[in-house]
C-alpha cells in the first residue's frame, strides 16, 4: 500500500477487514467500527489506528505486535503486554494491553456491575470487552502501560482482582451449577472460591514450571470444558442409582412415539446400559452407566442423577503443547462434596498437586505432560493415592498380562474400599 496511513487523522481504509462483514454471520470487525466511530470517547482513535494496524496485518500477512512486561503494583501477572512494532505508522494502538480479570464464581454479574466495568474500560481503554478467556476471565483488550494502573485500580475498588498470566495459576472457571442447574452434583462455586482464595499467591506471583488451571463442572456434561482443558478438573457425579420417573418415561414414550425413543434413545448409550421394555418402562442397567449424561439430558423429566452425588477429579487435560491434546487422567474416582471437612480435603488436595507440579515437571511443560513423561504409579505414589482400577486411561495394548498375584492385589483392594470379597460392603460390626 502506497498511503502512510500512520500521518492521516483520517479513518484508515480497511478493504480486506470489510470483506469480513460480507458472510452471513456477525463480524468482529463490525464491533471494532463502531469503537472506532464513537468520536466522542477516549477510545476512537486507539481503535482507529488498531483497524490499520490489522489491515497492514492482513496485506503483509505478518503479525506486528510482540510482548514485554508490564504489571500493576504489588503484581506479578494477570497482564498480557502487547506493543506494536509498526507504531511509527499506527502511533494511538502503540500499546495495547490486555487485563485479565477475575469473574464472579459461576459467571453471576448484577446489570450495575457490568455497567461499571464498561465505563472503567471506556475510561482507561479501547472499550474492547470479551466475556469470558478459556481460563474464564474477563478480558479488557487494548489499553497503554499507563492504562493498566489506573483501570486496575478502579475495578480493585469494585471488588475485582487480576487473573493469572504467564507462568502461573490461571484463573478458574465453574459452571452456573446449583445456583439454577438441576444436575448440579456439588457447589461449584464453593468449591472454587475454596480452592483459588487458598492459592491467590500462585496467581499474582507466577512461579510455576508452566500454566495451571481448574476448573470445576457440576455434572458429567462439564459445560466448562474442565476434563479437556484444565490441569485439574472436577466434575460432579453420583455413586448410587440414577433416578427414573416411569410415569415421566410413559408420557416422553407416547408423545415422540417408541421408534424415536429407541433410536434417539436407546440405541445412543454407549454402553448398551437401557433398554424399553413392552409396557413403554425403562430398565437401567447401572452397573454399566458411564454417565455421558445423554439419557438424562434428552429425557430430563423422567431421569436424573441419583442421590448420592460428589465429584470426580481428573489430571492432566490440556491442548496441543509438548506432546498432543490429552483428556483429563482419573486420580479420584468419587469423593463426597458436601461438609466443611470434604471442601477441606479439596483445598489440600489440590494444593499438593501444585506442589508436586511446582517440584518435579520441566520447564514450559503442563502437568499432563509431567504424567505421560514419569507414569501415573509415580504420580499417585508421591501423593500418597491408593491404586484404583478406574485410574485406567486406555484399555490395554498388550493381550499377555501375569494374573498369579490377581488374588493377592483383589484382597488389598476390597480392605482398602471395605468390601467383601464378593464386593458387597461389610457390615459394620
Amino acid at each position: 500500500m502506497t498511503e502512510d496511513l500512520g500521518k492521516s487523522p483520517d479513518k484508515h481504509a480497511t478493504p480486506r477487514l470489510d470483506e469480513l462483514e460480507s458472510g452471513p454471520w456477525p463480524s468482529f470487525v463490525t464491533g471494532l467500527k463502531r469503537l472506532r466511530d464513537s468520536e466522542d470517547k477516549p477510545y476512537a482513535g486507539m481503535v482507529n489506528d488498531l483497524m490499520g494496524q490489522l489491515e497492514h496485518s492482513y496485506t503483509e500477512r505478518l503479525g506486528f505486535w510482540k510482548g514485554g512486561t508490564v504489571s500493576v503494583f504489588g503484581y506479578g501477572g494477570g497482564i498480557i503486554p502487547r506493543f506494536s512494532e509498526v507504531a511509527e505508522k499506527f502511533p494511538e494502538s502503540k500499546e495495547f494491553h490486555t487485563l485479565r480479570v477475575m469473574p464472579p464464581a459461576g459467571f453471576h454479574y448484577t446489570t450495575e456491575v457490568l455497567r461499571q466495568i464498561c465505563e472503567v474500560w471506556e475510561r482507561h481503554g479501547s472499550g474492547l470487552i470479551a466475556f469470558h478467556g478459556q481460563s474464564g476471565d474477563i478480558m479488557l483488550q487494548g489499553t497503554t502501560t499507563d492504562g493498566c494502573q489506573k483501570a486496575f485500580d478502579e475495578l480493585n475498588e469494585m471488588g475485582f482482582d487480576l487473573g493469572g498470566a504467564g507462568p502461573a495459576l490461571r484463573t478458574s472457571m465453574s459452571c452456573v451449577g446449583a445456583a439454577r442447574c438441576e444436575m448440579s452434583c456439588y457447589d461449584e462455586a464453593r468449591a472454587l472460591r475454596t480452592v483459588i482464595n487458598d492459592n491467590l499467591g500462585e496467581m499474582h506471583r507466577p512461579a510455576l514450571p508452566y500454566k495451571f488451571k481448574f476448573k470445576f463442572s457440576g455434572c458429567p456434561n462439564d459445560c466448562v470444558n474442565a476434563i479437556h482443558r484444565s490441569d485439574f478438573a472436577v466434575i460432579g457425579t453420583w455413586r448410587d442409582e440414577m433416578k427414573v420417573d416411569q410415569t415421566e418415561v410413559k408420557a416422553y414414550v407416547a408423545e415422540k412415539g417408541r421408534k424415536y425413543t429407541i433410536d434417539h434413545v436407546i440405541s445412543m448409550c454407549p454402553t448398551r446400559a437401557l433398554s424399553l421394555n413392552d409396557d413403554d418402562t425403562l430398565d437401567v442397567d447401572n452397573k454399566s452407566c458411564v454417565r455421558c449424561m445423554h439419557c438424562i439430558n434428552v429425557m430430563h423429566k423422567a431421569l436424573a442423577p441419583g442421590d448420592d452425588r460428589g465429584a470426580s477429579i481428573l489430571i492432566g487435560g490440556k491442548r496441543s503443547l509438548k506432546v498432543g491434546d490429552l483428556m483429563g487422567t482419573m486420580i479420584k474416582p468419587f469423593v463426597k462434596l458436601e461438609t466443611e471437612e470434604d471442601y477441606q480435603a479439596l483445598k489440600d488436595f489440590g494444593r499438593e498437586v501444585i506442589d508436586f507440579f511446582a517440584d518435579n515437571a520441566l520447564e514450559h511443560e503442563r502437568i499432563g505432560e509431567t504424567l505421560d513423561r514419569i507414569g501415573l504409579p509415580a504420580f499417585i505414589e508421591a501423593l500418597g493415592i491408593d491404586p484404583d482400577p478406574n485410574m485406567v486411561r486406555h484399555p490395554r495394548t498388550s493381550s499377555y498380562v501375569r494374573t498369579d498375584d490377581f488374588t493377592e492385589e483383589a484382597e488389598k483392594y476390597f480392605v482398602r474400599k471395605g468390601l467383601r470379597p464378593d464386593g458387597k460392603a461389610q457390615a459394620a460390626e
